[in-house]
């Protein structure tokens, strides 16, 4: 009787050791984000360049989200409705990230891959609480 519960000790404490164990790197949140402020300049008519500021957040992905937030509502400002990707820019220096990035702003759908719905845009960063110009 001591045999068998000795043999299930050792089976359940193996069991568990195996058992995946939570990864401390998973687990941690990326910071918070602190944005920094766009900076709008009209290059040319209907080209716009965003260079924004933040840090914290998730890396190049959130700069750039937050670029194409400003870009979408500069847009609507305009009395536009689209706008394309033209190319982002993103750096990294002491924690803060910047991205400088360049669009075309149109009332008509452009041709292109890249092309945001400015409005639909909007309203995503609303609710991703990504702040907008």
């Amino acid at each position: 009787m001591i045999r068998t519960a000795l043999i299930s000790l050792i089976t359940v404490s193996t069991v568990a050791a195996c058992q995946a164990q939570p990864d401390a790197r998973v687990e941690a949140e990326a910071p918070r984000p602190v944005y920094k402020g766009v900076e709008t300049r009209l290059l040319d008519g209907d080209l716009v360049s965003f260079v924004v500021a933040m840090q914290g957040g998730e890396g190049p992905r959130h700069v750039e989200d937050y670029a194409k937030c400003a870009a979408a509502q500069y847009t609507l400002i305009r009395g536009y409705s689209f706008a394309r990707h033209v190319r982002t820019n993103v750096e990294q220096q002491g924690g803060l990230w910047r991205a400088d990035a360049v669009y075309t702003i149109s009332p008509d759908l452009p041709r292109g891959a890249r092309t945001i719905d400015a409005e639909t845009v909007v309203e995503a960063c609303a609710e991703n609480a990504i702040p907008t110009v």
